[in-house]
C-alpha cells in the first residue's frame, strides 16, 4: 500500500505566515517602546522643571536656575521650591459648580525655611483651601486673576508663617472643569 501523499504548503500560504508573523513582532516591539518611553521619563522632567515653565507663562517672569536634587529647585534669588499636595475645590461658575485642581509652590527665602512650612503644613494648606472656596470662575478664568489669587495666597501664608519666608507662589497645574 503506498501512503496517502501530504498536500504541499503554496507559497502564498509560506508568505502569509511570515507576514503576520513579522507583524505581530512589529506590533509587540511598538508597544514595548511606548510603554518604556511614557513610563520611563528622565528625572530631569520632573515638577520643578514645570514649575518654571509655569511661573514665566503666567507672569512669574525671571532667569531660573538648575532644579536641586530631592524635588527642590533652585531659583533666581537663591532660594528653594516647596511643593504642596494638589488643591481640588468646588467653585462655582454663575449657573454651576465646578471643580478647581491647583498645585501650588512656594518660592523660600532659604533652605532652612523648609522645617518651618513643614511644621505648620496644616494651617498652610487650611488657608490656601478657604481662599480658593471662596472664589468664582469668573474671578480666576483671566491671567490678571490668577496673578490676584497668586497674590492672596501670598497673604494668606504670610498670616501663617513669616512674610520673610515664603517669596513667590508659583502654579504648577491649573485646571478648572
Amino acid at each position: 500500500m503506498a501512503e496517502p501523499a501530504k498536500p504541499q504548503e503554496t507559497p502564498e500560504k509560506n508568505n502569509k505566515k511570515l507576514f503576520i508573523i513579522i507583524g505581530a513582532v512589529v506590533a509587540v516591539l511598538a508597544i514595548g517602546g511606548a510603554a518604556a518611553f511614557f513610563m520611563g521619563g528622565s528625572k530631569k522632567e520632573k515638577a520643578p522643571e514645570g514649575a518654571k515653565v509655569e511661573a514665566k507663562a503666567e507672569g512669574g517672569g525671571g532667569e531660573h536656575g538648575a532644579p536641586a536634587k530631592g524635588g527642590e529647585g533652585a531659583a533666581a534669588g537663591g532660594g528653594t521650591i516647596y511643593p504642596l499636595e494638589p488643591f481640588i475645590v468646588n467653585i462655582y461658575d454663575g449657573q454651576e459648580l465646578r471643580y478647581l485642581k491647583i498645585k501650588v509652590e512656594f518660592e523660600m527665602a532659604n533652605p532652612q525655611a523648609k522645617s518651618e512650612l513643614d511644621a505648620k503644613l496644616a494651617p498652610l494648606r487650611d488657608a490656601i483651601l478657604i481662599l480658593l472656596t471662596t472664589k468664582t470662575m469668573q474671578e480666576i478664568q483671566d491671567l490678571q486673576g490668577k496673578n490676584q489669587l497668586r497674590e492672596q495666597i501670598l497673604a494668606a501664608v504670610s498670616k501663617v508663617v513669616p512674610p520673610s519666608k515664603v517669596t513667590k507662589v508659583y502654579f504648577t497645574d491649573f485646571v478648572v472643569q
